[in-house]
């Protein structure tokens, strides 16, 4: 049986956010229980905890969440997927909410407006070298970005020198023509989408 013009609606924000995130990622079944928040490493620097985020998203928030930084401060590690009982896809729902910020423009609103041009700086190495190099990629992004920030941690750029725990070079990865081939079809396959 079709459906009429009538029966038919528009999709809300929660559909938007669960048709740009791969795989099935069970927002639907948050149950607001916080764990993923209270397990978040970055958590006390989000503005919304993930919890709240997915309660927006229901709510249909647009704008709010996609001002949001805690999608940014998300370091991707997994922990707050780990530990939720709905097996929800928080780190992949905060990726999609990164993107979609980003198409809307609205990233530039956030507190964390400079989050796009650090992860495209860091991306860059990862492509080049199959890893971060952590004195490229601060520096890059600071003389790109805020040239006066650098002088402000260079102090600690010299005491993790001193104590070897900063390489002057980059080094790449075993095998980086196999990760590179990946992330060339990686991006091909999201070209078609």
């Amino acid at each position: 049986m079709a459906l009429t013009a009538r029966n038919a609606r528009a999709p809300t924000f929660f559909d938007e956010v669960v048709a740009a995130t791969p795989g099935d990622p069970h927002l639907e079944v948050c149950l607001q229980c916080g764990t993923c928040g209270g397990s978040c490493p970055s958590g006390p620097d989000m503005e919304h905890t993930p919890r709240a985020l997915f309660a927006m998203i229901a709510a249909g928030m647009k704008d709010t969440v996609l001002r949001s930084n805690a999608p940014w401060y998300c370091v991707s590690c997994y922990y707050c997927m780990e530990r939720c009982p709905q097996d929800i896809h928080i780190t992949d729902i905060m990726y999609t909410l990164k993107r979609m910020a980003i198409a809307a423009g609205l990233y530039r609103e956030s507190s964390a407006a400079d989050a796009p041009a650090f992860s495209e700086t860091f991306i860059d190495y990862v492509d080049t070298y199959g890893r971060s190099f952590e004195l490229g990629l601060v520096t890059r992004y600071h003389l790109r970005h805020h040239p006066l920030g650098a002088l402000k941690i260079a102090p600690m750029g010299l005491d993790m020198l001193r104590k070897g725990r900063l390489d002057l070079t980059p080094r790449r990865i075993k095998g980086i023509d196999q990760l590179q081939t990946i992330l060339a079809k990686a991006k091909e396959i999201e070209s078609m989408e």
